[in-house]
């Protein structure tokens, strides 16, 4: 054995010691970090680094890490980053993360594991807090990108299999064009498609709702009878990323129940709020879809890498993702047998965060973090209102604010300048955006630690910041 790797066998407490304090102290300062760390702290050289002929250690390397880098950690496991949508990590999810990787399973059906059956669980745990009937089956991947190219994948072999075609055999070719038809599709959906070798050009925009992200049925279904006998894929919204916006699933199933698409269902962190009785009514109808994407790093506050895919034909995902070798258990059509589930053949072991977020903290929990971020968001967007200088791009219906600065000149150039001040000042970070044409910004509250105080934290640093930015328009306070 190499003589450093001998060393650190005998110091494996140490090692993992000095570990747990750099990162307890990470966690005891979140909420002074700041959430946009200065620029020189995230600029690294590559080129000044140099891969060593012979290595430190764990220690000195950790200890090395920790002086260089720390500074240019953000903050966004804390409770004022308001960019993407992006959760934190509970206290049992980041326990059980650490486990995860020191037990270091594969998290396939080899029968040496209780990862596959404990995901299994899980899955089941999960479909039941977001009240889906048992014909779903699930599995994790990595996050909504892959779970939305699993369910549209499913969903190209399903339009195959109609037709008599193997497409997992024959290629997408042999079943000819394919059209994605969605009024809002997350950016995800697209690289999906190109991953999927159905293309971006595939996709056929649908009208939406007046003043809305959401489709507009009558709209759906005058594009659906433009070719009624073309292959075809609904991507529906359970939350869009800008204004939250639900499409009418009820309305979608009945129209896949007369035309025969496959109908997929992105609920990234929308579907999440299917816990709370006050917003569950909002995912009426996502019982029917045929394929699911939900989230776990973002409303269910587990580290990243972590979200799950659900449908009701397992069959199709066999056919689409088995894996055949002698050396692998064999492709048989069970729902905990992943490796022949999923894009993946190396799993990382996803599940036991969820499960432990899950018996720690149960359905009360969930339902008190959504509706904590609710209330809390739409204060955020009442404080912003009033003080004059801001204007909600559209209301607050659930967890996101979209609003801009009532600028005096270019609203793009106002919109950038006063992100740019609040990225200096540090105190909560958000991401631009636009919205029916309209530069804005958004802020996404999904973190478990988010509180009162971050939203008088957070509004100061955005008043603030329209002050340094110099943007405001006369008379806008």
């Amino acid at each position: 054995m190499h003589p450093i790797l001998h060393h650190d066998a005998g110091r494996e407490a140490e090692i993992l010691h000095n570990a747990c304090a750099k990162a307890m102290a990470f966690l005891e300062g979140l909420e002074r970090r700041p959430v946009r760390p200065p620029r020189r702290a995230v600029d690294v050289d590559a080129e000044a680094f140099r891969l060593p002929e012979e290595g430190i250690g764990a220690e000195a390397a950790l200890d090395e890490f920790w002086a260089r880098h720390a500074d240019g950690l953000s903050g966004s496991a804390g409770p004022r980053y308001f960019g993407f949508v992006t959760g934190g990590g509970t206290p049992a999810a980041l326990a059980a993360d650490w486990l995860v990787s020191v037990v270091d399973q594969n998290a396939q059906l080899n029968g040496d594991t209780v990862a596959a059956a404990l995901e299994l669980a899980t899955v089941t745990q999960v479909r039941d807090l977001l009240g889906l009937p048992a014909a779903f089956t699930g599995s994790f991947v990595s996050g909504a990108t892959m779970a939305n190219l699993v369910g549209l994948a499913i969903g190209r072999q399903w339009l195959g299999a109609a037709r008599g075609i193997d497409i997992a055999k024959s290629g997408v070719a042999a079943l000819g064009p394919v059209r994605v038809l969605s009024t809002s599709p997350h950016s995800s959906t697209l690289k999906a498609m190109s991953l999927l070798g159905l293309g971006r050009d595939a996709w056929w925009p649908v009208a939406a709702l007046p003043d809305s992200e959401a489709i507009d049925p009558a709209a759906l279904e005058a594009r659906l009878a433009e070719a009624p006998d073309m292959p075809t894929l609904v991507v529906a919204n359970a939350g869009t990323v800008n204004t939250t916006a639900f499409d009418d699933l009820p309305a979608l199933v009945r129209l896949r129940d007369r035309y025969g698409f496959w109908l997929h269902v992105d609920a990234a962190f929308g579907g999440v709020a299917a816990v709370s009785p006050r917003f569950a009514g909002r995912l009426a109808g996502w019982e029917a879809a045929d394929s699911i994407t939900v989230d776990a790093h973002k409303w269910l506050n587990v580290p990243y890498d972590s979200a799950m895919q659900f449908t009701r034909h397992l069959d199709m995902q066999l056919a689409t993702f088995q894996n055949l070798s002698p050396y692998l258990s064999a492709p048989v059509a069970r729902p905990d047998n992943y490796l022949h589930l999923t894009p993946e053949n190396s799993r990382r072991w996803r599940a036991l965060p969820v499960w432990m977020a899950l018996r720690a903290y149960g359905r009360g929990g969930f339902a008190e973090i959504v509706e904590r971020c609710a209330d809390l968001a739409a204060l955020l967007g009442r404080r912003l209102e009033e003080l004059g200088g801001f204007e909600l791009l559209a209301p607050v219906t659930l967890n996101v604010v979209c609003f801009a600065p009532r600028t005096s000149g270019d609203a793009a150039a106002g919109r950038d300048a006063f992100l740019e001040a609040l990225n200096r000042d540090g105190r909560v970070l958000c991401t631009p955006t636009e919205l029916f044409g309209r530069p804005g910004v958004r802020a996404a509250l999904v973190n478990w630690r988010t509180r009162m105080e971050d939203i008088d934290l957070a509004f100061a640093a955005m008043r603030d910041a329209l002050d340094a930015s110099g943007v405001m328009a006369a008379g806008a306070q």
